[in-house]
């Protein structure tokens, strides 16, 4: 394939998803890594692309680079994230030990939970006093409160966090890429999300369709390493990966 014709492939691809992988690209365009590495360079000098660690993506890629405050997130997209939750609170099973993270829809999680024996952990002011109100057994992570998200985090958060195993775990992000992975806007509560998703035996991340191709600064865990549950794709790229969990009804 002509050098110029690649470029035009590899931008069309990137346009077209978003985001996407440098082995991706290799696997469509049939070439080698180091060539799809190189073109990548190029396109992004032409300021046709960003160039990202492990692939790229398209100019029109959103990027948050902080979080807002948990009352003006609550009501955003709202029905999507009822959807959401009421599918990731069936998945829970009495004697599970499940853990679950600070943020809206793992939150309104809690209030469809059936299974009545199972317990939790979580970093999730909100979320612990929900869980206690219904009665299920809860531990509270201690260490820094962010106030913002509402959320426990910090090095001490981490330490007890590696006392645990979880069965299940239900994460929230602010973005999501194929290239990029989960990413949040802050370090600490990263590393919060990291160690205990490394804690937990399966994993799911709850958003709704606006996470999707944005970015934060920091990426906190790889895209094909947990089931993400969403609804109302518009992006339907994402729903050729296994771990895509689309809600329909």
């Amino acid at each position: 394939m002509l050098t110029e014709t690649r470029l035009n492939e590899i931008l069309r691809l990137v346009n077209e998803q978003k985001s996407i992988t440098v082995l991706e690209i290799t696997k469509r365009l049939q070439a080698s890594e180091s060539t799809v590495r190189r073109d990548l360079t190029l396109l992004q000098k032409r300021g046709l692309l960003k160039k990202v660690h492990g692939g790229a993506t398209s100019l029109e890629f959103g990027y948050t680079a902080k979080d807002d405050d948990v009352s003006l997130r609550m009501d955003l997209n709202r029905e999507e994230k009822i959807r959401i939750a009421k599918y990731a609170a069936g998945l829970i099973r009495d004697n599970d030990f499940a853990y679950l993270d600070a943020g809206t829809t793992t939150e309104l999680l809690i209030d469809y939970i059936e299974a009545g024996n199972a317990a939790f952990v979580t970093n999730g002011i909100i979320h612990a006093k929900k869980l206690a109100q219904r009665g299920f057994k809860a531990y509270m992570l201690g260490g820094e409160l962010k106030a913002s998200t509402e959320a426990v985090i910090g090095a001490d958060t981490i330490a007890l966090l590696d006392r645990y195993h979880f069965t299940k775990g239900f994460f929230g992000t602010n973005g999501v890429s194929i290239a990029n992975g989960f990413t949040t806007p802050e370090v600490n509560e990263a590393a919060v999300k990291r160690k205990a998703l490394e804690q937990t035996k399966d994993r799911y991340v709850l958003c709704d369709a606006s996470k999707f191709n944005k970015i934060s600064p920091v990426s906190f865990w790889n895209f094909e390493y947990a089931t993400i549950i969403t609804t109302g794709l518009s992006d339907k790229t994402y729903l050729e990966s296994k771990n895509v969990i689309e809600i329909t009804e």
